[in-house]
């Protein structure tokens, strides 16, 4: 009896120190949020191949919305979206931050991701980032635990991705970028921190060229976006449908490859279209809510290879 009650002592102190920890790491991904300007910098460091010709630096910036979505206790929606001349708003990016996720969409090659499931002892205390196309479609997952040391607060992975938005239509000699992310939060917003490798990848990877990438989110004034929250709330159930019918597809799959257009048009196209059509239904309950879904996963389907 005196065994088993040494045992609680010992277990209830280890648990209420990681639930501490999990909020402080709740707080961390929620510092990613806020009406942000944004610069992007990207530079090519090293290839090894002698005659490889080095690509220009990127530079580039803009003005974006991020928010939480949706929250349960283990997993948190933020969602992106690109605020233009204050008045123009386009649906951006998405991250899902999931605690101690069980499985996790890895990149293969050529829009093709393989389902991993993870052991108990790869994921304690770990969140998965889910990073998500303009249209909820995969983009890259990484795992990694939220560190919170000598004054800083930041956030590890490395992960298969495929190319940027920046080069997916310019290049063609490599077809794999390996992202090595760090998101560090700071007072005045938080720093995406990249170690990339640009790979292609056949039978074997071959390194193209690595490059360093620094993305630095400044907060300023939520009336800044006020634009893009007044769309969101015109918006954000017909959304909630698409994450809806996406994260069943991902629960029913292990391999989800996709097209990365058909007869010239890419998927986000057709979902934009599709959201203009119900646009303005902020009710919990879009109306004939039935076909929307059947519609959603008509395109799901229609661009899916399997």
């Amino acid at each position: 009896m005196i065994r088993y009650v040494l045992i609680l002592f010992l277990i209830i102190p280890l648990s209420l120190s990681a639930n501490k920890k999990k909020k402080k790491d709740i707080e961390a991904i929620k510092g990613m949020c806020g009406c942000m300007d944004i610069k992007f910098e990207f530079a090519e460091t090293v290839s090894p191949k002698k005659e490889y010709n080095f690509y220009k630096n990127y530079l580039s910036g803009g003005r974006e919305l991020a928010f939480i979505a949706e929250e349960t206790p283990n997993k948190l929606v933020i969602q992106h979206i690109l605020v233009i001349m204050d008045t123009m708003v386009i649906k951006h990016w998405r991250q899902d931050w999931i605690y101690e996720g069980e499985t996790m969409f890895i990149y293969d090659k050529d829009q093709k991701w393989v389902k991993k499931s993870l052991a108990k002892k790869e994921r304690k205390g770990k969140w998965i980032q889910k990073v998500y196309q303009v249209d909820d479609s995969p983009r890259y997952e990484g795992i990694g635990t939220w560190i919170m040391v000598d004054g800083k607060t930041y956030w590890e992975s490395t992960s298969d991705a495929p190319l940027p938005r920046r080069e997916y239509s310019k290049r063609s000699d490599y077809n794999v970028l390996k992202r090595g992310n760090r998101h560090e939060i700071k007072d005045f917003g938080w720093v995406h921190e990249q170690d990339n490798v640009k790979i292609m990848r056949g039978d074997e990877d071959e390194i193209i060229a690595e490059e360093k990438g620094w993305n630095t989110y400044k907060r300023i004034n939520e009336s800044n976006c006020q634009a893009a929250i007044d769309w969101w709330k015109e918006n954000k159930n017909y959304w909630r449908h698409v994450r809806t019918v996406w994260d069943e597809n991902f629960k029913e799959k292990n391999v989800v490859s996709l097209y990365s257009q058909i007869n010239k048009r890419p998927m986000f196209s057709e979902f934009f279209e599709l959201g203009s059509k119900v646009e303005g239904k902020a009710s919990e309950i879009i109306s004939d809510e039935t076909e929307l879904i059947k519609n959603i996963k008509t395109i799901i389907e229609k661009y899916s290879k399997e």
